[in-house]
């Protein structure tokens, strides 16, 4: 029996309003619009081509869920009226440009057309200009992080940069290989995505004076965060009815097999067969279909929703030590806003 619609959305946690968003950002508000203008400033050039793709850039920011971090991390150890470093936005600025570069040159790796039900750089301009506009962003990452005067947010960067590359690199290894093993998923997904977060968590309370244990605790919170934030987003792979530009089964279209499906394949022989196809590219888009119904037959958005909550205890069990209620809630509602969100 296929989980209908109205079970998928309660199994992966009720609906949470956007204006949830805005109340995350109350502590740092004004921080993100000094944010916001210094991250305008820098993708400014006279170079047509290049103002072109950075424009393009600008206009696909989203939620800023990662500066966002940055900032509360810091806002954590400062007093409420006390001014943020302007070294926590120079490596806001450069967290999120290296972030963007390496989506910018995921697509044209990938040959994607759209990303998040956008358009792509390299499809609105071409694969060589992509890359280009890509190295582009790298060179100002860089720029933003060494203006700092911190040797620690080079290298934190650049540390980042590697991870990142290596995620990346893994993930390509595992189209090759058999085993529906969890590992090799999580090492993956702790590279690409968890890594980012934990960086921004970590760089934003070493700016604003947090000391070295407290400083690894939030790198923690947002290594555990930015695993519930990729976990959400694959369950996102099973249901076309989420505003979030990603048609149902698009991960197996690309190759990639996520928790859900892993699950199911090691319950299922079916599923498990079908699985070696969508690795191997070869799985036509019913069997994708077919495959796509099994995983919600063996329980696999289930299971995978347990393993985010899971990972949200954990991370909630971190801040329990810290005395600031206003960041610690903010931070608090954003870990629940990723783990529950439906865009």
């Amino acid at each position: 029996m296929l989980m209908s619609p109205f079970l998928f959305k309660f199994a992966i946690g009720k609906d949470l309003p956007m204006d949830a968003l805005d109340n995350i950002k109350l502590p740092v508000r004004h921080d993100l619009e000094h944010f916001n203008e210094m991250f305008k400033a820098t993708l400014t050039t006279s170079n047509p081509i290049l103002n072109k793709a950075l424009e393009h850039i600008v206009k696909r920011q989203g939620k800023q869920m990662r500066p966002m971090l940055t900032l509360l991390s810091a806002r954590l150890f400062l007093e409420a009226d006390a001014l943020l470093p302007d070294s926590v936005l120079h490596a806001a600025i450069a967290l999120e440009l290296l972030h963007t570069a390496s989506l910018v040159h995921d697509d044209v790796v990938d040959e994607s057309d759209m990303r998040r039900g956008q358009q792509s750089l390299n499809s609105l301009l071409s694969s060589k200009s992509a890359v280009l506009v890509g190295d582009f962003l790298l060179s100002k990452s860089i720029e933003h992080a060494s203006v700092v005067g911190d040797i620690r947010v080079p290298q934190c960067v650049a540390e980042l940069g590697k991870m990142l590359v290596d995620g990346e690199l893994l993930q390509l290894v595992n189209i090759d290989s058999d085993s529906m093993e969890e590992s090799a998923y999580y090492e993956v997904i702790r590279k690409k995505t968890a890594s980012l977060f934990a960086t921004c968590a970590h760089l934003g309370s070493v700016l604003a004076g947090a000391d070295e244990g407290s400083a690894d605790l939030m790198k923690r919170f947002g290594m555990l965060l930015g695993i519930c934030f990729q976990l959400r987003d694959d369950m996102f792979d099973y249901d076309s009815g989420h505003d979030v530009g990603k048609p149902a089964g698009n991960d197996m279209k690309e190759g990639k097999l996520t928790l859900p499906v892993l699950f199911a394949a090691r319950r299922n022989k079916s599923a498990h067969e079908l699985a070696l196809k969508v690795r191997r590219g070869t799985a036509s888009e019913e069997e994708i279909s077919v495959l796509v119904h099994l995983t919600y037959d063996e329980g696999g958005i289930i299971y995978a929703e347990k393993a985010m909550q899971d990972f949200t205890g954990m991370a909630e069990g971190l801040l329990d030590d810290f005395d600031n209620p206003a960041v610690v809630g903010s931070l608090l509602s954003y870990l629940h806003f990723v783990s529950r969100r439906t865009i």
